[in-house]
């Protein structure tokens, strides 16, 4: 969506503030010894407090509240009650809801309690291409461009991108125009990003692969060549200088 007035404004910053503080919480809520339904069923409590509805829930009939993947999940992982959090883990959670008519997404990937394999540099890696993309999208910026910075921050940590999955438009439902905001140049995209738009902009880098497969249950994405993936994702306004954080609060980039 476009903001052309006040309301519009208040609209996208009420719901980003209940998919921030959600996140924020559930990242805080998360330890060794609980079930990842568990955590959902807890940021549903959040979300329901702010009078906000499931994205994902909403839009497509997912099978939880919020998306939990954990480890070698790099995306869309169905909350179960089979699925225990254990010390070192690397998790994603993706929080995404409507309020009022208007639409936010946020998500962070992190590790629980100790980093004993080794997750935390690839989490870095992702928060940091985050922080340097995001400062450098404004109106009239080419959107490949950013691709590119994504993938080149990426490779210079010997890392990769996951090509199929991308940001996003967002605001009226979770999903609008620009569609396919890539973590790499494509060089048959010529559109810039536009002032005062609304997009979830996100990173997927990963160690191993560079393309999302789904498993058998019809939504967990993993990786092509295995390994693993992190996710950070705010929303955002675009402007003529920095870009507005709508979902600041949830403090993934701190």
């Amino acid at each position: 969506m476009s903001i052309t007035n006040e309301d519009q404004m208040l609209g996208m910053q009420k719901v980003s503030e209940a998919v921030a503080y959600t996140l924020k919480k559930m990242m805080d809520y998360a330890e060794p010894g609980m079930t990842t339904k568990d955590l959902d069923e807890y940021g549903a409590q959040i979300l329901e407090g702010f009078g906000a509805k499931s994205a994902p829930y909403l839009t497509y009939g997912f099978p939880g509240w919020t998306c939990i993947s954990v480890d070698d999940e790099f995306c869309h992982g169905i909350p179960t009650d089979q699925r225990i959090l254990k010390e070192g883990d690397l998790i994603n959670i993706d929080v995404s809801a409507e309020l009022d008519g208007y639409w936010a997404d946020n998500g962070g990937s992190f590790v629980i309690g100790k980093d004993i394999h080794g997750h935390q540099k690839l989490v870095e890696a992702s928060k940091d291409i985050l922080r340097k993309a995001i400062d450098n999208i404004k109106g009239g910026v080419k959107i490949a461009d950013i691709g590119h910075l994504m993938e080149t921050e990426a490779k210079k940590r010997g890392l990769k991108v996951i090509k199929n999955l991308a940001g996003h438009g967002v605001g009226r439902s979770l999903h609008e125009q620009p569609d396919e905001l890539l973590n790499y140049r494509n060089r048959y995209d010529f559109r810039r990003f536009k002032k005062n738009s609304v997009v979830a902009i996100e990173t997927f880098i990963s160690t191993d692969s560079n393309i999302a497969v789904e498993l058998k249950d019809g939504w967990t994405m993993v990786g092509n060549k295995g390994g693993y993936m992190a996710q950070h994702e705010h929303t955002i306004v675009i402007t003529d200088g920095k870009p507005i954080i709508l979902t600041e609060m949830n403090e993934i980039l701190d």
